[in-house]
């Protein structure tokens, strides 16, 4: 009996965490056999390792671009990725805010979203801005690149560049602000006066793969991307802003009919329990 007990109680350590840590929300999952536990940030705090050490994965999203009028806001940048080792000690965690929108009036470009970082070493660019219509056409680089403004045929707004391996640019804008640019999204680039660009599967809070980063749709009610990005105003529509804790972009305004802010980025970090 007292052998029994003891091989017992050794099996049984392989049901302890690798890691005690707190900070953030927790839930834990079974995936294909495997015991998971993640602690999701949806603003900035700490991930505390009070014991143990472990390599985990990880899912970092900026604040997406904030509307510019005609243009669609661009993704904030997402970056994710394995085997990154921590252990006993503090880690800072900082969730960028989404950018603020802007109406199309003015010549006023829709502001970037804010760079998240976790983990001492991983951060992203926030989401490139819209471009609006006035003497700002172009869209702004961004982890994806906003969509570009424009006024009439021969006024052409530039789509904004992405940072390589975090986004897709944005779309050009042309066409007497009708037909301007949709924001790029983490899985494709915005387009001319279409919906935004999609975005990318990552680590959720659940067994499921949610969908991030997607670029706000162009000018006349074009959807957002798939992974938070906006709705685009038109025919009187106020524009859709990115969804909170996604890096959505900002759906394109149509004249001075609202502005659409970037969502909010995310962190994820996720660990074997058993």
């Amino acid at each position: 009996m007292a052998l029994t007990a003891l091989l017992g109680a050794v099996s049984n350590q392989g049901a302890v965490p690798l890691l005690i840590a707190t900070g953030g929300i927790i839930t834990q999952y079974v995936d294909s056999g495997t015991t998971y536990r993640v602690h999701a940030f949806r603003g900035s705090g700490k991930f505390v390792v009070a014991s143990g050490a472990a390599d985990v994965d990880w899912l970092v999203i900026a604040g997406g671009g904030g509307n510019g009028g005609f243009g669609g806001g661009g993704a904030g940048g997402m970056t994710t990725g394995t085997g990154v080792a921590v252990s006993e000690g503090t880690y800072t965690i900082t969730v960028g805010t989404g950018g603020a929108g802007h109406t199309g009036s003015g010549g006023t470009r829709g502001t970037n979203g804010v760079n998240s970082e976790a983990l001492g070493q991983t951060a992203v660019v926030g989401g490139g801005t819209g471009g609006a219509w006035g003497a700002n056409e172009d869209g702004v680089l961004g982890g994806s690149g906003g969509g570009g403004g424009g006024v009439s045929p021969s006024t052409v707004g530039a789509a904004g560049a992405a940072t390589a391996g975090q986004g897709n640019a944005g779309g050009v804008g042309t066409g007497a602000g009708t037909a301007c640019g949709s924001g790029g999204g983490k899985g494709a680039a915005g387009t001319l006066g279409g919906a935004g660009g999609v975005g990318a599967t990552g680590y959720g809070v659940t067994a499921s793969t949610p969908y991030y980063a997607g670029g706000g749709g162009g000018y006349n009610a074009q959807a957002g991307g798939n992974g938070g990005g906006g709705k685009a105003g038109g025919g009187g529509a106020v524009p859709v802003g990115g969804v909170p804790n996604t890096g959505g972009g900002g759906g394109a305004a149509a004249a001075d009919v609202g502005a659409a802010d970037g969502g909010a980025g995310i962190v994820i970090i996720r660990y074997e329990v058993a």
